[in-house]
């Protein structure tokens, strides 16, 4: 879970990046949309790279959803009762709400992919233009919304996810190290999110348009 988790981090990162190439305009965007699929050519065939890329996601994602819920499937058969207390002892609200926020992020994975990828559901547009689309997408409030929430969600689960990981991986053997992991967890979650938000942000106020 810690190692696939980790893939997500460092894709959701270039793809932020790549993102946020809207605030450029959409020749700069639709060129580093199409410079995508041409990565490695003619070593690679036309979206070759795209494509393994795509794989690793995929086969990240079922091993990190199938990791997630055999360990939440264990959990629930160690403790055949409920604790006695209300209130526990270090725990986050983002650690707290990791199990169902993972599984929001999963269907809203589903939905990004329909919409962005697949174009099944096009709400605003359905241009060619990776560009006309994303602006078209967030003009309208209920679909930003829709990612915005989502990008709550994620910076949530960054967050913990972030440092779990570094804890699985023996990173958190000190006060200093687990003190670091905990920021670096805050430090992600922020710089993922924030990023990702500020396109349907820029779109909803005009700054990408």
């Amino acid at each position: 879970m810690a190692v696939t988790g980790l893939i997500f981090i460092g894709y959701v990162l270039a793809h932020m990046y790549g993102n946020l190439k809207a605030f450029s305009g959409q020749a700069a965007f639709d060129e580093y949309a199409e410079h995508l699929r041409t990565i490695g050519e003619p070593l690679l065939p036309y979206a070759g790279l795209l494509w393994i890329i795509r794989i690793v996601l995929i086969l990240a994602l079922v091993g990190h959803v199938y990791a997630a819920y055999t360990l939440w499937a264990r959990s629930a058969k160690a403790r055949t009762t409920k604790y006695t207390y209300t209130k526990r002892v270090n725990s986050t609200w983002s650690s707290k709400t990791m199990r169902w926020g993972g599984t929001a992020l999963l269907l809203f994975i589903v939905f990004h992919i329909l919409h962005f990828t697949l174009r099944v559901v096009t709400p605003g547009s359905n241009s060619d233009s990776p560009y006309e689309r994303l602006v078209g997408s967030f003009e309208i409030w209920w679909v930003a919304a829709i990612y915005l929430v989502a990008m709550a969600a994620l910076a949530m689960h960054l967050r913990h996810g972030t440092w779990s990981a570094a804890q699985t991986l023996g990173l958190t053997n000190s006060a200093a190290a687990r003190r670091n992991a905990n920021l670096a967890g805050y430090l992600v979650a922020v710089v993922v999110a924030g990023g990702y938000s500020l396109i349907p942000i820029g779109v909803l106020t005009g700054l990408i348009s």
